[in-house]
């Protein structure tokens, strides 16, 4: 099985800065495809970034220029690097990552999520 584990969400003034960072862990194979969505209250999850396994990236386009996905796949954690941050991008962050176990298939995982909240 793989266990994803985030950190890095709170709370920012409009303007600021932060950080998400995702770490797998478990019985790993391969991870492919490492992304995060975000839901906020009353809406539907949605993609925010994804960045494959030869690091070739996409985003959602309200956070383009603002946002940067990475990973370091010897550490196998994916970060979102997120910069002139909007009320508007606050909500619930989940790192997705489609992965490979030990003696099995490709599956995807989901994160427990991690709080953003951007406010004055």
């Amino acid at each position: 099985q793989v266990q994803l584990t985030e950190s890095g969400g709170g709370l920012v003034q409009p303007g600021g800065s932060l950080r998400l960072s995702c770490t797998a862990s478990g019985s790993i194979f391969r991870l492919n495809d490492m992304g995060w969505y975000r839901q906020a209250p009353g809406k539907e999850r949605e993609l925010v970034a994804k960045i494959t396994s030869d690091s070739n990236t996409n985003y959602e386009d309200s956070v383009k220029g603002r946002f940067t996905i990475s990973r370091d796949n010897a550490k196998n954690t994916v970060y979102l690097q997120m910069n002139t941050l909007k009320p508007e991008d606050t909500a619930v962050y989940y790192c997705n990552v489609r992965a490979r176990p030990i003696g099995s298939g490709y599956s995807n995982y989901w994160g427990q999520g991690t709080q953003v909240t951007v406010s004055s």
